[in-house]
């Protein structure tokens, strides 16, 4: 019994580590200005894709206390492409693709 639960800690202790991740990245989308329905899709599809360092470059685009009305996924495209990092660029595109048109969820 020990054994297997020394096993399957790597396991949990994953799977923490990706949720607290897409809580982190869900949150910056939503303060970026993005709708929380979007925000929950490219969340969830972003840290899949994306390493830490990345997600880490996105989390830095936050928007200012003024800024904070709805942008539109074009306005929120051309601020990651100042990231200069074009599978950041290529995932986050794809990602708000997919999730405005409601292909993926």
């Amino acid at each position: 019994m020990r054994y297997a639960a020394l096993l399957f800690a790597p396991l949990l202790l994953a799977g923490c580590v990706q949720a607290i991740a897409e809580s982190r990245v869900r949150s910056a989308l939503s303060e970026a200005g993005l709708n929380d329905r979007v925000s929950d899709c490219m969340a969830g599809r972003m840290v899949d894709r994306l390493t830490i360092e990345q997600l880490k470059k996105l989390e830095r685009l936050k928007t200012r206390a003024a800024e904070r009305d709805p942008v539109t996924i074009r306005d929120y495209l051309s601020r990651v492409a100042r990231v200069g990092d074009a599978e950041v660029i290529g995932v986050t595109s794809s990602s708000a693709a997919l999730c405005a048109t409601g292909i993926a969820d």
